[in-house]
């Protein structure tokens, strides 16, 4: 990806689910890395195993502090991961200022870093900037349908913002940047009361209470195991394209067959309710995947139910420590 002197990278949100996966790739081949994250939605667990490890480093810091990322240990750097941001619904609707302020000051912060130091710079974006979808699956041109001041404004919008602002660095400032949109990573490490589908559902069926399905369950998702996703950023970063690029599971599922599917595999008696549907809850979500095949050589590995079945012995392991 680039010469072995120079392979530092920093990553914020380095402690979150995604962004700890991403540290310990990027030390398996070879990287320093610095990660940095100020716990609001991270943990110091997430990477407790990567602190006796050479060329990693662990920085507590909130991004979106003025000059929050300048004379960092380690650098100067070549690749810089903006992954900082409250990720869940029951995150970013706990922490909706901190959400925007991630996306904006914690965006711009990554972007200076960047610059200085004549890194790539990849922002971490979501499926959520496509709303709730009337192009059906998703591809990168396609412009959204997203409420602007609904219940999932403050992450929709704050990630929009984050996509523009990188954007008008790159033609403004000359800055290296690319943007890579996240649809439905899941695996070890996520918190099993983030809100999320498949960390909920697993919480659920391990402990014997019903699992929790939003609306009918008719919505549909495309889950991507979180060794797929962290394998597309880094494609991404290796290559020179500017982005959106997509990176998801080509499967899609409705949620309550994620549900069931879930059952079985732990073996659960929990029964299957359905509870009431937040607002703005996307109907559809899949990706249009094929610039991530065809020019980064990408595509899932991991199988639905291989992928489900590391997560759920994760959490069994987390539920009989």
């Amino acid at each position: 990806m680039t010469d072995e002197r120079h392979r530092r990278a920093v990553v914020t949100g380095g402690a979150g689910f995604v962004g700890s996966h991403l540290c310990e790739r990027l030390l398996d081949d070879g990287w320093h890395v610095l990660a940095v994250d100020n716990l609001v939605s991270g943990a110091e667990g997430n990477v407790a195993h990567l602190l006796g490890r050479p060329g990693f480093a662990f920085l507590r810091r909130d991004v979106c502090a003025p000059n929050a990322l300048t004379g960092l240990p380690g650098g100067p750097f070549c690749l810089v991961f903006h992954l900082a941001c409250p990720a869940s619904p029951a995150d970013y609707l706990r922490l909706p200022l901190e959400t925007l302020e991630t996306g904006s000051s914690g965006t711009r912060n990554a972007l200076e870093l960047a610059a200085r130091d004549g890194a790539r710079m990849v922002l971490a974006s979501t499926s959520e900037v496509y709303g709730d979808p009337q192009v059906h699956p998703q591809p990168e041109d396609y412009w959204g349908n997203v409420n602007p001041v609904g219940p999932r404004s403050v992450y929709d919008e704050a990630k929009r913002y984050a996509e523009a602002l990188v954007t008008a660095h790159r033609q403004v400032r000359g800055t290296d940047t690319a943007i890579v949109r996240i649809f439905n990573s899941y695996g070890p490490r996520m918190r099993a009361g983030d809100g999320r589908a498949v960390p909920t559902f697993i919480r659920q069926a391990l402990a014997g209470e019903p699992l929790t399905v939003a609306g009918d369950g008719s919505q549909t998702r495309s889950l991507c195991y979180v060794d797929d996703t962290v394998a597309g950023i880094l494609a991404l970063a290796g290559s020179d394209l500017p982005g959106p690029v997509n990176i998801g599971g080509e499967e899609e599922t409705t949620v309550l067959d994620i549900a069931r599917r879930i059952v079985k595999l732990t073996g659960s008696p929990s029964p299957v309710v359905f509870v009431e549907r937040p607002g703005d809850d996307p109907a559809r979500r899949r990706p249009d995947t094929r610039l991530a095949r065809e020019e980064l050589g990408w595509k899932p590995r991991v199988g639905w139910q291989e992928g489900l079945e590391r997560t759920i012995a994760w959490f069994a392991r987390r539920a009989a420590a």
